[in-house]
């Protein structure tokens, strides 16, 4: 159905709330149906709407990394599978395909509603019970982070040198088709996991989010109107895509460059560098990361999505800054930035490239790198370097408790950047990373471990006119053997301070095993005793503005 764009700026305004709400909603709905603490406690996920073409109309707010890649997963779903009917549930992990990385798993779901000028086949005026061809409204997607979807090593999140080793890989293929389950496939998924009790309750939540989301937009059609609705998103879509250009035309025309580095690929190859020019022309922006490293051996390969991903976040953060208002519809079509990606690339890895810590580490400097280019052209406005890193941690075995394999997965919050209006907050997560942290009531009730330690990092956060936050140090002991791999970045160097404001403190891992302190590398893994306590500190923020 082709409809004009909304244009009366109340009405669009009040549509861009409804349509957030359905979002959050979903999210509402996803967090409390899920079984793990990984989503339950930690909030490891993301939902959306979409336009009957495939746009983001709407975005939770909930992880910047996922919202961004998320419109490239619908594309995927679209692109191989055709057609969606009323029904399918669509379900994907591929990273080549709009993914991420394996843990984070999409379901997609088109809504319609029946069309009641189409006739039904007896001929009479089509009703939803005679179903009556439907007119498409758009799509909901919803994305969360399973704890463990099979690979090398529990909480699959392996040192690897493929993708092969990372866990069971999905392509778009339909978990529900016209309604119905598609028992092969969910019984192959739980086959392949560590904790299939917990994968079906997270996937199960994870279709009550779309159900949620179905049920709004079907019950705002009924209150305001197919061609309403619709012209609501294509109003808010090119709404959002005017905004962005008024934004990007405030940046002063030029060509501004950046690189900074990965610390190394748990290999032994490092520092990586990751290079990009902005080209700012008017209303129109080049985001170039040609000269940035080939793919590497191991896991911090970016595919596309990511890249992406972080590119969305980074410009629409500048484009609100700059225009003193938030973008709507996840920053519409970005049709006023163009993304040049070399191939083969730590920032558009190739199959069979292992990408793990591609979406979690490489995320995030692929983000210092394009704020650190932005300080170029807007030196008085953009903040210092958060601390750069999820500092990613798994830990899988037996549970002694009840004889039933498990698989921890957490990130740890560290110091935020500061900026020119203040310091940085400490121990929280940032840019990539919107997640909490998980309770240690809940971690404790979970999990055989015991949080020893847990306190900010005092003095972490880099010097200057405004201090940049504190790291985390979060100490948790092993109740059982079990085997644990580390992924982390800034353990080298700190992040940068901006405007001369000092460097905030690297982060450091370390493993306390019978009272002794024994340094870990920044990507390790290895079996841990019952009784070992490892040790996450994580990176302070830098600085912002000298000290006279």
């Amino acid at each position: 159905m082709k409809v004009e764009p909304l244009t009366d700026p109340v009405a669009l305004e009040v549509y861009r709330h409804l349509f957030a709400a359905i979002a959050e909603e979903m999210g509402a709905a996803l967090r409390r149906a899920s079984f793990s603490p990984n989503i339950k406690e930690r909030r490891d996920y993301s939902c959306a709407l979409f336009s009957p073409a495939a746009t983001a109309v709407a975005l939770g707010d909930h992880m910047p990394v996922h919202l961004g890649a998320m419109p490239m997963s619908v594309e995927a779903a679209l692109g191989e599978l055709g057609a969606l009917d009323e029904g399918d549930v669509v379900c994907l992990n591929d990273p080549f395909r709009g993914g991420t990385h394996l843990p984070d798993i999409t379901l997609i779901s088109p809504v319609f509603v029946p069309d009641s000028s189409a006739p039904s086949e007896d001929g009479k005026g089509g009703r939803e019970d005679e179903r009556a061809p439907g007119i498409l409204l758009g799509y909901v997607a919803s994305r969360a982070h399973h704890s463990d979807v099979g690979g090398s090593s529990p909480g699959s999140m392996p040192l690897a040198q493929e993708i092969f080793q990372e866990g069971l890989r999905i392509p778009p293929v339909h978990l529900h088709k016209s309604g119905k389950r598609n028992h092969d496939l969910w019984t192959t998924i739980l086959a392949n996991v560590r904790t299939p009790v917990e994968r079906a309750g997270d996937l199960d939540a994870q279709i009550a989010a779309l159900h949620a989301g179905t049920t709004r937009l079907l019950e705002m059609v009924e209150r305001k109107g197919v061609e309403e609705v619709l012209a609501a998103m294509e109003g808010l879509i090119r709404y959002a895509d005017r905004l962005l250009e008024a934004g990007v035309s405030m940046v002063p025309d030029g060509r501004y460059e950046a690189e900074d580095t990965m610390d190394d690929d748990g290999f032994g190859n490092g520092p990586i560098p990751i290079r990009v020019a902005l080209t700012v022309s008017g209303s129109s922006l080049t985001v170039d990361f040609s000269g940035s490293s080939p793919q590497t051996r191991g896991g911090i390969n970016a595919v596309a999505a990511i890249t992406s991903s972080a590119m969305r976040y980074v410009v629409r953060c500048i484009a609100e800054v700059l225009l003193g208002e938030s973008l709507p519809a996840g920053g519409g079509s970005m049709s006023a930035v163009k993304l040049v990606l070399p191939a083969d690339s730590i920032v558009n890895a190739s199959p069979p490239a292992s990408v793990a810590a591609g979406n979690v580490e490489t995320s995030q400097r692929i983000t210092d790198v394009l704020i650190q280019a932005f300080g170029r052209a807007l030196p008085e406005l953009m903040p210092a370097l958060s601390q750069g890193t999820m500092n990613n941690m798994t830990v899988g075995g037996i549970d002694p408790r009840t004889g039933a394999s498990f698989a921890y997965y957490e990130t740890v919050g560290g110091g935020m950047g500061a900026g020119p209006e203040g310091p940085g907050l400490s121990g929280v997560h940032t840019h990539m990373s919107n997640s909490l942290n998980t309770p240690v009531e809940a971690l404790e009730h979970a999990y055989p471990f015991r949080v020893s330690h847990y306190s900010i990092r005092r003095g972490s956060g880099g010097g200057g006119v405004h201090l940049g936050g504190d790291g985390l140090r979060r100490d948790i002991q092993l109740l059982t053997h079990g085997q644990v791999t580390i992924l982390s970045e800034r353990r080298l160097q700190g992040p940068r301070g901006a405007h001369g404001g000092e460097d905030g403190a690297p982060g450091q891992n370390v493993l306390i095993r019978d009272g002794e302190e024994r340094s870990l590398a920044g990507k390790t893994t290895f079996d841990a005793r019952e009784g070992d306590i490892v040790s996450i500190r994580s990176p302070g923020g830098g600085g912002w503005g000298e000290r006279k």
